[in-house]
């Protein structure tokens, strides 16, 4: 049973360190979006506004992919959920006969003299 804990604190370990990694990614590039001088527009050249036009169409492209991603992987773990519980009260009945056994074998061998 320490075996089984220890490895389930390993993966619970291991996926806070990702998602600690993944948080600090976002938080990298929202800052970076949000140091680009998106309102400066009439203060820039001719080509500093080009240069800007086009990295907003680039990163408004790449967050709206991340987005489609995120978005497909979210109805994938919804419906991956949902057939989770499904198999969990469709198991119940054989769960519950389970128990019924046991407690019956319990009681045959604690009260019956043979």
């Amino acid at each position: 049973m320490q075996f089984l804990n220890q490895l389930l604190q390993l993966l619970q370990q291991g996926l806070a360190a990702i998602f600690r990694f993944i948080g600090l990614i976002w938080q990298w590039t929202i800052a970076q979006i949000s140091a680009v001088p998106w309102n400066r527009l009439n203060e820039l050249s001719t080509l500093k506004v080009v240069v800007l036009i086009i990295i907003g169409v680039v990163v408004a492209y790449l967050l709206y992919r991340a987005a489609r991603e995120l978005l497909e992987a979210g109805e994938k773990l919804l419906t991956a959920f949902v057939t989770l519980l499904t198999v969990f009260v469709r198991t119940l009945p054989y769960i519950l006969i389970a128990g019924v056994a046991a407690a019956g074998g319990a009681w045959f061998i604690n009260h019956v003299n043979i």
